[in-house]
């Protein structure tokens, strides 16, 4: 997939114009590509339109239109586009009450390495997470982890050929799956693949 250029961006003015719609269409977009993992942790696949629209708000939201911004960006933000043979995901964990949500950071220490995909009859697939930085401790993890799910040549061509899609988490105190997933979403998934 391919990366975001500075020229494929709205300068601020025309975001502005066209915010409202470009809005609409990137959370539909968005939608058919979350997978909710029982009833506290999301994962949020991520690709070209996903970036260029949280792309756009931070940009919009800082006032960034200076080149050198602009590429600092583009540099955080196409690390979370798919190259081909992956799938990017942004996970979460969801607790809206506070004193829930910090003892269940404390009990998920390492969550993020347990997240995984299957296409298909094949193995399923392992998240390499948080490869920007380190983000839980001893104590806690993260609510938020950045994965990449890496496939075969021959995974890719299931996925490509329709074969069913599926999602988990193997963690000792929160397993849980959608396998397979819906169609709408397995093929907005494949659709990431080169």
């Amino acid at each position: 997939m391919e990366k975001l250029k500075p020229e494929d961006l709205m300068t601020l003015e025309e975001y502005s114009e066209k915010r409202a719609e470009f809005r609409k269409d990137a959370v539909a977009h968005k939608e058919r590509r979350k997978v909710y993992l029982g009833g506290n942790a999301v994962l949020f696949f991520e690709d070209r339109l996903t970036m260029h629209y949280q792309l756009q708000e931070v940009l919009r939201a800082e006032k960034i239109f200076e080149r050198a911004g602009i590429e600092d960006e583009l540099g955080a933000y196409n690390p979370l586009i798919p190259d081909g043979a992956n799938l990017k995901a942004t996970f979460m964990l969801e607790y809206d009450d506070r004193e829930e949500r910090q003892r269940k950071l404390a009990q998920f220490v390492g969550i993020e390495d347990t997240i995984w995909v299957r296409i298909g009859d094949h193995d399923k697939v392992y998240a390499i997470a948080d490869e920007d930085m380190e983000r839980d401790t001893r104590e806690k993890t993260s609510s938020v982890h950045f994965l990449r799910f890496e496939f075969t040549p021959e995974m890719v061509a299931d996925a490509k050929a329709g074969e069913p899609i599926g999602v988990g988490i193997d963690f000792d105190a929160y397993n849980h799956a959608v396998d397979p997933l819906p169609e709408e979403t397995r093929a907005a998934l494949a659709r990431d693949f080169a």
